[in-house]
């Protein structure tokens, strides 16, 4: 019998691996290498997260911390370059249709500002990396690697058995969020659909982790929530870009520029996130049942 410790602790290794290997690429700033590493961040504070009751508390807390914190540095620089590429995306597909001098301005403002911010994040990330306090993060993910402080009163029982009631909490809280969506005030609505992404995005990773224990029930539960999660969030990224891109407006309005590619990019993301938002109520069918989202 595999206990849920040993499984957890095959799991963890994985992602530590991951996050690992994606930090020479992010020195040498390979493509995608940041959205790589903050990823790997990202899932492995997650299944700390959902499996926490398998570790003790304070070292696990003290992880999450520490993983928190450079997911939030790798952030900086990554929605940086989401944007500039997001925007380059957009004024190519309005470019034959605008006035040379009017694409330029744009550009300079939602492109070329986007880049400069980017390198300037990567910079900060750099600094971080050749920092006392990522070494000693480092290190300690080398320890946990092999030896991450269980609580062996639990980490003994069956691997099955806990991982799916691992899964269970993580789809009962996507659930519940999902149940309450259709009651909130309109002006809520954005927020609580960015908090059933991370939900889903959360039962994704605990579905990939229980994924040599469960099989393909854990494989198949993790697809259907990332699909979830990968619905909302090109929503909240067409909502980000769409307030950006107006904000961008008003400066380019103060500062005596013409204001009309703006109005007709933010037009476009709009309609952007509405498309992603008609596909929200099937992907949701699809993870619980028709039934969960008819409120």
């Amino acid at each position: 019998m595999i206990t849920a410790g040993a499984a957890l602790v095959d799991a963890l290794r994985e992602d530590i691996d991951r996050l690992a290997a994606a930090e020479p690429e992010v020195r040498a700033d390979a493509e995608d290498s940041v959205h790589q590493m903050r990823v790997a961040t990202r899932r492995l504070r997650s299944v700390l997260r959902s499996y926490g009751k398998l570790l003790a508390k304070k070292p696990a807390a003290a992880m999450g911390a520490e993983l928190k914190w450079l997911a939030g540095l790798l952030g900086e620089a990554r929605d940086a370059e989401v944007r500039a590429d997001r925007f380059a995306t957009l004024l190519a597909d309005h470019a034959e249709r605008a006035d040379p001098a009017e694409l330029d301005a744009v550009t300079a403002r939602l492109v070329d500002a986007e880049r400069e911010r980017y390198r300037a994040a990567h910079d900060e990330v750099l600094t971080a990396l050749d920092g006392a306090r990522y070494r000693e993060l480092r290190d300690e993910l080398s320890r946990w690697r092999t030896d991450p402080p269980l609580r062996h009163s639990r980490a003994d029982a069956a691997a099955p058995d806990v991982f799916r009631e691992v899964l269970r909490r993580d789809l009962d809280r996507v659930e519940s969020l999902i149940r309450a969506e259709p009651t909130v005030d309109p002006l809520e609505r954005v927020e609580l659909l960015h908090d059933i992404r991370k939900s889903a995005k959360r039962l994704r990773y605990s579905c990939e982790a229980a994924q040599q224990v469960l099989g393909d029930d854990a494989a198949d539960r993790g697809v259907r929530a990332k699909k979830l999660q990968t619905v909302l969030g090109d929503h909240r990224d067409a909502v980000e870009s769409h307030d950006a891109i107006l904000h961008r407006a008003a400066e380019a309005a103060a500062a005596g520029e013409r204001a009309g590619l703006y109005e007709a990019l933010a037009a476009t993301e709009d309609a952007a996130a509405g498309r992603e938002l008609s596909r929200y109520p099937a992907t949701a069918a699809a993870l619980f049942g028709a039934a969960v989202i008819t409120g």
